[in-house]
């Protein structure tokens, strides 16, 4: 090989290849084999061969395609074809994409895994089942394509509600009796009689973890209006002034409801709404998420009543709110009760304000029937008028009337009368309220179907309850009860007594919720009734204690000298009147009378406080 040789460079690929052979032929005859490039690899002859071709049919095909009916025809083979290729290739591609439909694999709700796989129906169920909490499936349609879709939210499940339950066999109280009354003819009034109530530890254990079903009635919300006008008889701007058609489709339970439940207009049940209340007590009102004891004093009408027997886990979970006025206020201020603590023994004392009504008798229904709507977090309601003492622990009140007869409303029914008709005609002959309006009130209801109570109402066994003492759960239905029963209140009289049946009637005639009510003699067990204070003033002061009579002096005797003495008796007048009246003293009563006279002084006190 010369330098010559090896700076020629050859025009075509085949004289370079000639070139190099015959360098190598040369190489070899001198016996030397020398490297100087690497070996250049040969292309494949059969693409320049496909070049040609190629030419070759574009120069057939531009010979032909002058002429007229080649070229039609030409066109259209050229459109079947590459119709047929746009086909080809997207079902090619669809193809592509379903065999490369990847498994998933979620942790964390991230992919962590891909994997290719080949997808039929089985495949496809594989990769559903395995993608973690259902966000995405995989659908595959009967061409056999897979898509990746986003999978719709797993059900919510079923609501759990509170179904009841009953005590151990053998139980005490499950096997209790109520005594009959005892046979004492000179007392015929009201009496309490025994109750039996679990331990306060165990009616705790016992208290129920999820709500009661409310039939029918699952979402109630309350009318807010701001621009009211009275189009028809009675009502209030605090109650919004229903009509009669609203009244009368208050009464047809819904699945969701919107119902007028005082408070119309503010944005807060007690904050300008004509029954304020500081933002401070509001704040801890809605801390209460259990348990509420509540009551209230307008017009300075009772003195504030303890609660006694209370467990120090009631004291320290439930909530105990005492509702008064401003008179009602300075009454405790200045009796030196009430301070900035804003608390009197168990009771939270708070201060209500521009008050909807100028009964206080009818602005204590506020609290009593509307405790769900100032206490919007409670679960359990139990309110008790401003004259009674709790004596008994609340928890177990609640175990006793509401969970073991698995009610969410209880209250107790009167003592004496049971119709309303004749309810009505008491509360005239007491004088509780105008005649006029407590006839206008029960004939409008008569005029509704209002009939007297008989047996044929059972097992419904009284139409009047004792309205000084509710025991309820809110929940939607009963929260609509109280509502509808605040409703006839404000529209007609305060007697709430007259109302109860009628409400009640109503709602159980389209749903099967019913109320619990026990005997009054069963309330009379929990809450002492006191004297309102106006009777209290008037009596007069009890006597001051008896003190026992101071010790006799102590007598030292000392003899007197000897001297002689007369021993003849003289009977003097004076000394003859002397022994005339130690020998008749004054008469004193016999212990035994002294205990008849004692007897009836204590069962006095006891009737008086009874």
């Amino acid at each position: 090989m010369t330098s010559g040789s090896l700076g020629q460079r050859s025009s075509s690929y085949g004289s370079l290849l000639q070139h190099q052979q015959q360098q190598q032929q040369i190489q070899h005859q001198n016996g030397v084999f020398l490297q100087s490039t690497p070996p250049i690899a040969s292309r494949k002859p059969a693409k320049v061969f496909g070049n040609k071709e190629k030419e070759n049919l574009f120069l057939w095909i531009f010979k032909f395609v002058h002429r007229k009916k080649v070229g039609m025809m030409f066109l259209c083979l050229v459109s079947i074809a590459a119709m047929l290729w746009v086909l080809y290739v997207g079902k090619g591609e669809v193809t592509q994409e379903v065999h490369n439909v990847q498994s998933l694999d979620f942790k964390n709700n991230s992919i962590a895994d891909l994997s290719p796989m080949s997808v039929d129906e089985d495949t496809v169920n594989a990769i559903n089942s395995s993608l973690a909490n259902h966000e995405m499936k995989i659908t595959l349609n009967d061409d056999k394509i897979a898509t990746i879709v986003p999978a719709p939210p797993p059900p919510p499940p079923p609501p759990v509600y509170f179904t009841g339950y009953t005590l151990p066999k053998g139980h005490p109280c499950e096997t209790f009796t109520m005594p009959p009354p005892p046979a004492d003819k000179k007392r015929t009034g009201p009496r309490p009689c025994p109750v039996c109530y679990l331990p306060v530890e165990e009616a705790i254990a016992l208290m129920p973890k999820a709500p009661s079903y409310s039939p029918v009635l699952q979402n109630l919300t309350y009318v807010h209006e701001e621009n009211l006008t009275k189009s028809e008889f009675g009502g209030s701007e605090f109650g919004g002034y229903p009509s009669l058609k609203q009244r009368l489709e208050s009464y047809d339970i819904k699945e969701s409801m919107s119902v007028h439940c005082g408070f119309v207009r503010g944005d807060k049940p007690g904050r300008d709404t004509k029954f304020d209340i500081d933002d401070s007590d509001l704040f801890e009102m809605d801390q209460c998420r259990g348990v509420v004891v509540a009551s209230a004093i307008f017009g300075a009408y009772d003195l504030i009543q303890q609660p006694k027997n209370i467990s120090e886990a009631a004291k320290e979970t439930i909530c105990f709110f005492m509702f008064v006025d401003e008179e009602t206020a300075t009454f405790l201020r200045n009796s030196s009760d009430l301070d900035d603590t804003k608390r009197i023994g168990l009771w939270r004392i708070v201060v209500v304000r521009n008050l909807p009504y100028t009964d206080p008798r009818r602005n204590g229904k506020v609290p009593k029937l509307l405790l769900h709507r100032l206490f919007p977090n409670a679960r359990y309601s139990l309110w008790v008028d401003g004259k009674l003492e709790l004596v008994v622990d609340p928890y177990q009140i609640l175990e006793r009337f509401l969970w073991r007869k698995n009610a969410s409303f209880a209250i107790s029914r009167h003592y004496k009368r049971f119709d309303v008709f004749e309810e009505a005609e008491a509360n005239k002959a007491a004088s509780k309220y105008d005649n006029a309006s407590i006839d206008f009130q029960v004939n409008f209801y008569k005029a509704e179907g209002l009939t007297p109570y008989s047996e044929a109402k059972l097992p419904i066994r009284s139409d009047v309850p004792e309205g000084c003492v509710v025991i309820r759960e809110h929940i939607p239905i009963s929260n609509l009860f109280t509502c509808l029963w605040f409703n006839e209140v404000d529209r007609f009289t305060s007697r709430d007594q007259l109302s109860f049946s009628t409400v009640r009637d109503k709602i159980t005639s389209k749903t099967n919720w019913t109320i619990h009510m026990f005997w009054d003699c069963q309330r009379r067990n929990f809450v002492v009734q006191g004297y309102h204070r106006d009777i209290l003033e008037h009596w007069p002061p009890p006597p001051p204690p008896l003190l026992p009579p101071p010790p006799a002096p102590l007598v030292v005797f000392v003899p007197p000298p000897s001297t002689p003495v007369d021993e003849t008796p003289n009977t003097s007048a004076l000394e003859t009147s002397v022994e005339r009246i130690v020998s008749n003293p004054t008469k004193i009563p016999s212990p035994r009378r002294r205990r008849r006279f004692g007897s009836r002084r204590h069962r006095k006190a006891v009737a008086g406080t009874s």
